[in-house]
């Protein structure tokens, strides 16, 4: 699998990544251990995870993988921090303190002493940027993260953030931001996209099969064994089981039937390419 630098770091990635949402929920341990053993196979190397994923157990998961399937040094190993439920309410702390605790249970879940990528999840309007970037900052200096990035930031949000890193002298660059995109979300092309390449940063796509709606299993309706039927992450997929994204989806099907090609491949090509 092609690998390409992740923005303004020293990170050669696979072109796809293996997100880990599921794991430690509806995904076992061992179907983790499938999807990964496959996915190494076949070249890759980058796994995105975060502390809220299963209440961590997407983290403990992948800490269990390290040294059985995979070593470390062997995987470019990104987490994220920000985000918690709390009795079932999506709470967002971007706090200098709260980021910095999770990024140590996270460490501590993985059975690592440093991540390769530690993003900030979302923004936090409550929260004085500069508390948020100096979590940054410690991770970096720290060696606790070798980069570190931004995750669901709107263009100004992101150039607001990287021009008030730069401009504090602060020592952790913004190395990437990462925002959903697919054909059937492509928000982040209005301000998002020019914002990355104008500051020089690296843009990571996550969900590109609009959160598994793009491969086409949905079209005659919710599969049993789906996320869409998971208690868990029905209410992630049902934004995209419009009408909108049913002609989207079609569309995809059409031209992946007449080039010879599935329609998860010509979705991630979309994306990809």
């Amino acid at each position: 699998m092609e690998l390409r630098r992740a923005g303004r770091t020293g990170l050669d990635i696979s072109r796809l990544g293996l997100g880990t949402m599921t794991w430690g929920r509806d995904t076992d341990e061992h179907e983790a251990a499938d999807q990964c053993r496959a996915y190494i196979e076949s070249g890759g190397n980058f796994i995105d995870t975060a502390a809220t994923y299963g209440d961590g157990d997407s983290e403990r998961v992948i800490g269990g993988l390290i040294g059985t399937l995979f070593s470390r040094d062997q995987v470019v190993l990104a987490t994220k921090a920000g985000i918690s439920f709390v009795e079932g309410e999506r709470k967002v702390d971007a706090s200098r303190h709260s980021l910095i605790s999770q990024l140590e249970k996270s460490l501590t879940r993985l059975g690592t002493d440093y991540v390769d990528l530690w993003q900030i999840h979302a923004w936090d309007s409550h929260i004085p940027l500069e508390d948020t970037l100096s979590a940054l900052d410690f991770a970096y200096t720290s060696g606790k993260a070798r980069y570190v990035g931004i995750s669901n930031y709107s263009g100004w949000q992101s150039a607001r953030a990287i021009t008030l890193q730069e401009s504090h002298s602060m020592k952790a660059p913004i190395a990437t931001m990462q925002n959903e995109y697919s054909l059937l979300n492509r928000t982040v092309e209005e301000e998002v996209l020019e914002s990355a390449s104008q500051l020089g940063v690296g843009f990571l796509a996550w969900s590109p099969l609009g959160r598994g709606v793009l491969s086409g299993k949905y079209r005659n309706g919710t599969p049993s064994d789906s996320r869409g039927a998971s208690p868990h992450f029905a209410h992630f997929i049902d934004p995209y089981l419009d009408e909108r994204s049913s002609r989207i989806v079609d569309a995809v099907c059409v031209a992946a039937q007449g080039l010879g090609y599935s329609p998860l491949e010509v979705a991630l090509s979309w994306v990809r390419d």
